[in-house]
């Protein structure tokens, strides 16, 4: 089979590759459609260090082409998708509620990480009655896609905010990961949702997506702004959905004392991410930072999906492009280097 890899740091390119083979409990996938993230893009730059070879990509949905001996809720030509994140289930970490981090810290995140991802013909799936689930015929594949990574991580962080029925909130960036969680704001019954973000098409869709007040970064001081709109006290929640220091900072400057910061950045380059020391009531402010690496299992998907199926929400706004598979590395280029107005690639096998 052809897989799309990560040939060493900073170069990609295209290689063939044996079709993996499923263990008892797994599942090998017949990629149908793929979405490329810009995480892929700070894999490729080190940001968790040397790869040689790996099969990149976390978010894709297919058929499913075999099945271990003891996968029991899955059967050749079944329609589904699979979570960008795919716990082993019985791990401690899991165990204790922390699925993500099973095995170690960020160890749910295998794809792309430590084994090969999702970017192939075919792609090996561990644990397949856990971390998959079954794609209604109502929803197609352009739209199931998005349950891997985009809708579950953007939603993550409207979970995590704490967001009081009417409360304020804000989102620092509109990419897709923060327009979801725009959405997801919506959906948990925001009063105020303020969305910070400088590219005019992105502050289109986030007022689509449920933006109240636009903020833009490149014309005015965020955290100024939303203290004004919140007579001066801050928001009850805010969302870091970039990864970058100075939007963290943003972030807990523009929370209230005893609000929420639900960090979903995912934060590559730097050694450290800092706290501003006054905005953070010197350490006493009871503002609380909350953390989340894209949940993932077969409930998390089902309950996304479900979403999709009642259209709660409609995610193929964000796709821009759209490419064959033997055109990935022209789509990677542009995802990496954010021309043309991207904002979500979609790939097609």
């Amino acid at each position: 089979m052809r897989a799309f890899v990560m040939k060493s740091l900073g170069a990609v390119d295209f290689m063939e590759k044996p079709i993996p083979v499923a263990g008892p409990n797994d599942a090998i996938i017949k990629t149908t459609r793929a979405l490329i993230c810009t995480s892929d893009a700070h894999t490729v730059h080190g940001a968790i260090g040397p790869r040689e070879n790996l099969t990149l990509g976390h978010e894709a949905v297919g058929i499913v082409h075999a099945v271990g001996s003891e996968v029991k809720r899955f059967r050749p030509g079944d329609r589904v998708v699979v979570g960008a994140i795919t716990p082993d289930w019985g791990d401690p970490a899991s165990q204790a509620g922390h699925s993500s981090q099973s095995g170690q810290p960020l160890g749910g995140w295998k794809f792309s990480n430590s084994k090969d991802g999702v970017f192939a013909e075919y792609f090996h799936v561990n644990e397949a009655d856990a971390n998959m689930a079954h794609i209604p015929d109502t929803v197609s594949d352009d739209v199931a896609v998005y349950c891997a990574d985009m809708l579950s991580t953007g939603f993550a962080g409207a979970e995590n905010a704490h967001i009081p029925l009417g409360g304020t909130v804000a989102i620092f960036a509109q990419g897709p990961v923060g327009l979801m969680a725009t959405a997801g704001a919506k959906l948990r019954g925001a009063g105020l949702i303020i969305a910070v973000d400088s590219i005019p098409a992105r502050q289109e869709l986030a007022r689509f997506y449920g933006a109240d007040v636009i903020v833009d970064n490149s014309k005015e001081d965020a955290v100024e702004k939303i203290l004004a709109l919140t007579g001066g006290i801050g928001v009850d929640s805010a969302i870091e959905a970039l990864g970058a220091d100075i939007t963290f900072q943003n972030a807990i400057a523009a929370t209230k004392a005893g609000g929420t910061i639900s960090n979903i950045g995912y934060h590559g380059q730097g050694d450290f991410v800092h706290i501003p020391r006054t905005a953070w009531g010197v350490g006493m402010a009871e503002k609380t930072i909350m953390t989340a690496l894209c949940p993932g299992g077969s409930l998390r998907m089902e309950r996304l999906l479900k979403l999709l199926e009642m259209k709660r929400v409609d995610p193929t706004k964000m796709t821009t492009h759209t490419f064959s598979f033997d055109k990935l590395a022209t789509a990677f280029d542009i995802m990496e280097n954010k021309k043309d107005g991207v904002i979500k690639p979609l790939i097609t096998f």
